[in-house]
């Protein structure tokens, strides 16, 4: 397994849950994700965008980091470039940290769309920002490892067939949810969450009871 951390540009905060989720992990940062590498103790291995949202100070203080400069008249975010660039490097699984928040709700919907088109690529994929953190439903069971009365809630990108939550306050055995229904909003995790879904395209997301460092 060859695991990587992509730091992004959106709210980070960093817990001691997302320091063991990223142990291990070899890191790019793709433009302004870079402020987040000292809070992390990590030192991206490449550093590549186009460098737009970068300033001077952050600049100079990790001049010494390889970079990939693209125009800022392109067709992929820097996201999206640096994700591209870890499975370029063999990634087989990728945490998009910095994922949520920012000024940028388009790319914060450009994520987590990414990270369910790569889990149906059979790529393992991760995304968080400390605070939040979202996972994308393969077809099948799905365990998760989050804290007992950790808030959480699944999104629908289209109507969901045969859904059963388990481990929850709130169980469901086999529904159907339309697209747009809120009935999976604000449920907690009581044992250890299991999700089950036949067919659909959607994405947990949670918020662990973690505290900062």
């Amino acid at each position: 397994m060859s695991k990587f951390l992509i730091l992004l540009g959106g709210d980070l905060t960093v817990t001691p849950r997302l320091k063991q989720q990223i142990a291990g992990a070899r890191v790019l940062a793709a433009d302004s994700g870079m402020r987040h590498a000292a809070g992390l103790g990590v030192v991206p291995e490449l550093w590549l965008g186009d460098f737009d949202s970068t300033d001077a100070a952050l600049a100079e203080r990790y001049g010494h980091v390889e970079r990939q400069v693209f125009p800022v008249a392109k067709n992929m975010t820097d996201g999206e470039l640096a994700l591209h660039e870890a499975y370029e490097r063999g990634a087989t699984e990728v945490i998009l940290a910095g994922a949520f928040g920012g000024e940028r709700t388009d790319h914060t919907f450009l994520h987590l769309s990414m990270a369910v088109a790569q889990t149906h690529k059979g790529r393992k994929i991760f995304l968080s920002s400390g605070h939040e953190e979202a996972t994308p439903l393969n077809y099948g069971k799905t365990d998760f490892d989050l804290p007992e009365d950790t808030l959480f809630s699944i999104l629908g990108f289209e109507a969901l067939t045969g859904l059963s939550i388990f481990g929850a306050e709130w169980p469901l055995d086999a529904v159907t949810v339309p697209f747009g229904s809120s009935l999976t909003l604000s449920n907690r995790v009581k044992e250890t969450l299991t999700v089950t879904l036949e067919t659909g395209t959607a994405i947990l997301v949670a918020s662990p009871v973690s505290v900062a460092l």
